[in-house]
């Protein structure tokens, strides 16, 4: 029996928009519009001091200590290899819930350029993810919200802090 989340949220296996209809936290990376399950999204925060980590990937930020539990942060931007913007009163740090390798839930810390609103999309404004050819890997992109007018990329979350990035992120922790 699917719980009343399941059926509203949809997963990575999503296989219709009414799937994958839901609240949606929205925010801007580059000037484009994103957004990434609710259910996902612990809290919000100002940007802060991060502590770096050597010997980690150029978006994999540090560390931040956050009401005593020291969390990974990611640059969003730099993950999507997109130029790098200097931080500012708008950039935020969205702490995100997700599920690694083992199964085991992990904190993470994600820097965006803006938080912009929460949604409540509809599935018939959800479309899958365009086909881009073989060389250019999607299965991050839950779908494409088509709201207000615009577009919005609505990211998977766990797929984009895949795996083998998990590693990386539990020694980082």
């Amino acid at each position: 029996m699917q719980t009343e989340s399941e059926a509203t949220t949809g997963g990575p296996m999503a296989s219709s928009s009414r799937d994958r209809e839901g609240k949606y936290l929205t925010f801007e990376l580059d000037g484009e519009e994103y957004g990434l399950e609710i259910l996902k999204v612990k809290e919000i925060i100002g940007i802060m001091n991060i502590t770096s980590v050597p010997q980690t990937p150029d978006y994999v930020k540090g560390v931040i200590n956050l009401r005593g539990k020291v969390i990974p942060v990611i640059d969003l931007r730099l993950k999507f290899a997109m130029e790098p913007l200097e931080y500012s009163d708008r950039t935020c740090i969205i702490i995100v819930d997700i599920t690694g390798a083992s199964g085991k839930k992990v904190m993470v810390g994600i820097v965006v350029d803006s938080v912009s609103e929460v949604l409540n999309i509809k599935g018939d404004e959800i479309e899958d993810t365009p086909n881009f050819g073989t060389r250019l890997s999607t299965e991050y992109i839950m779908g494409m919200a088509k709201v207000k007018g615009g577009v919005k990329i609505l990211l998977d979350i766990d797929q984009v802090l895949n795996a083998e990035e998990f590693n990386i992120l539990d020694k980082a922790a």
